[in-house]
């Protein structure tokens, strides 16, 4: 399969006795990606086994999505499925719009200054509150965290893994 996979919820139990699963959700669009008639692929992370699955009901429950897939009808055939991933197909991305990106498109984007000083790059994403924040690493020194404002992150250029931010007073203390 050379179409590249991402991952958009994990398998954590088993609900109920009628074959129904609860999925902590790694997507931002859970409700589009648990919508009856989504194709899921089941990826067991031990042994890289992959299924084909179709969803036919799922509901929020709390922090997690309680999931029933087509053909399971009992807990007996669901239990093994406990610590699989879910994933989706790339092509099944949805398109998002401009001032969106997925995280695997930011990661590892090079980091510039608006006058042309390189930073380094995006090693991770955090999500602590208001807005996403955007930690580079850099060649040297502790890592850079970018508030995702506008006032900062000025382009994104997925294209080219380039990244141009406008440093703030404070925000870079070399």
């Amino acid at each position: 399969m050379s179409e590249k996979l991402y991952t958009v919820g994990k398998i954590v139990n088993t609900h109920g006795i009628r074959g129904e699963l609860k999925i902590v959700p790694e997507t931002d669009f859970p409700e589009e990606r648990f919508a009856p008639g989504s194709k899921l692929l089941f990826v067991d992370p031990e042994k890289g086994t992959v299924l084909t699955q179709t969803v036919e009901s799922a509901r929020d429950h709390k922090t997690m999505y309680i999931v029933r897939f087509k053909g399971f009808t009992n807990i007996n055939e669901v239990e093994k499925y406990k610590g699989w991933l879910l994933k989706v197909e790339e092509q099944y991305l949805s398109e998002l719009p401009d001032d969106e990106f997925y995280h695997h498109e930011i990661l590892g984007c090079n980091v510039v200054t608006d006058e042309g000083e390189e930073l380094g790059t995006i090693s991770e994403i955090l999500s602590p509150g208001a807005n996403d924040v955007w930690v580079v690493k850099r060649p040297k020194g502790k890592p850079l965290l970018l508030p995702y404002i506008d006032e900062v992150v000025l382009n994104v250029d997925i294209e080219a893994k380039q990244v141009t931010v406008h440093i703030m007073e404070g925000l870079l203390d070399l």
